[in-house]
């Protein structure tokens, strides 16, 4: 029996922290000698400032990464090289996230802090796996798989958590239950908005799921910023959303990458957080539901389908199905 108790409010702590904190503001005072900590995609930009700030605080770190080398070569320059281990992961690939979970068990006994941070965004229109749309299947699916098949070692931990990289890109569409797969003509930003939402929504589950073990989940809104997350999306695009100027200017509102690994790197390490779970960040603290009314209702809180419980633990059931991995069948 679940214990449907211990749910927190969807409403700010008041951290202390906010828009302009960095990873390294979050983490000062910190001490995480001896933890051990995953962050998938954690070799460019906010994945790559989250791993600094976590083995720069003590953890040891793992990155799984597509290009293995890259990876690395990226570390080394970074000056974390030294201490971050690097392994082989495609999240696309359900076969490579099972080997890598395999391979990590087999190395550690437990797993204190997994950050489900690599993503595609707005990618063209591409299949994966059996038939599975990629955005769907890489930035959810495959975490997903991931956190299921290490639960043993986030449950040995005793007070592990995990956090989920979600985004305001969840406003643009809630899970599409009657066609997951855009078999009905593709969509690349109502893709991308569905595959954020259950990013947030497999936090909403996981929490409820884990807290009796001691994993606490939370989905994280990590801001505006300008990373490898935009390949796909050509300047005009970017330009006509508001997002820079005709000359390639960043718009005012924007954080640096370490400003943007900042609420991933709290959520999964303050003090603050002890006992909470299964709640949407933004700016370092707890998220405001979404204000409708508000001009910046695009841009802040969390709208009500991302942490919707019921299609929550529905996701989960679909995930399931689909992936035939579920540490709680």
């Amino acid at each position: 029996m679940i214990n449907e108790s211990n749910i927190t409010p969807q409403l700010p702590i008041h951290s202390g922290f906010g828009h302009g904190s960095t990873a390294s503001d979050v983490t000062a005072g910190i001490d995480l000698s001896g933890k051990t900590a995953i962050v998938t995609g954690g070799y460019s930009g906010l994945g790559l400032e989250t791993v600094k700030a976590l083995a720069s605080a003590g953890a040891e770190v793992t990155v799984p990464a597509r290009r293995p080398d890259h990876a690395r070569t990226v570390l080394a320059a970074a000056g974390v090289g030294n201490t971050v281990v690097v392994e082989a992961l495609d999240l696309a690939d359900q076969s490579s996230v099972k080997d890598f979970a395999a391979r990590f068990l087999a190395s550690h006994s437990t797993l204190d802090i997994l950050i489900n941070n690599a993503a595609i965004m707005a990618s063209p229109e591409q299949r994966v796996g059996p038939g599975w749309e990629a955005q769907f299947a890489t930035n959810h699916l495959g975490h997903y798989t991931l956190v299921n098949l290490l639960w043993p070692a986030l449950v040995a931990s005793g007070n592990a958590r995990v956090v989920s990289l979600s985004s305001t890109g969840h406003k643009l569409s809630s899970i599409r239950f009657d066609d997951i797969n855009f078999a009905g003509g593709y969509d690349k930003w109502k893709a991308y908005g569905q595959a954020k939402t259950a990013n947030a929504l497999f936090a909403v589950e996981l929490d409820r799921l884990g807290r009796d073990s001691g994993v606490r989940a939370f989905a994280v809104h990590p801001g505006g910023i300008m990373t490898e997350l935009q390949r796909h999306l050509p300047k005009e695009e970017m330009v006509a959303a508001g997002w820079m100027d005709a000359e390639g200017n960043v718009r005012e509102g924007f954080k640096t990458p370490e400003q943007g690994a900042a609420t991933s790197v709290w959520a999964a390490t303050s003090p603050a957080l002890d006992g909470h779970g299964g709640v949407y960040c933004e700016d370092c603290d707890i998220a405001n539901p979404t204000d409708p009314e508000s001009p910046l209702a695009r841009y802040q809180g969390v709208d009500a389908h991302a942490i919707d419980k019921a299609d929550a633990r529905k996701l989960w059931e679909l995930s399931a199905e689909m992936t035939g991995v579920n540490a709680f069948a």
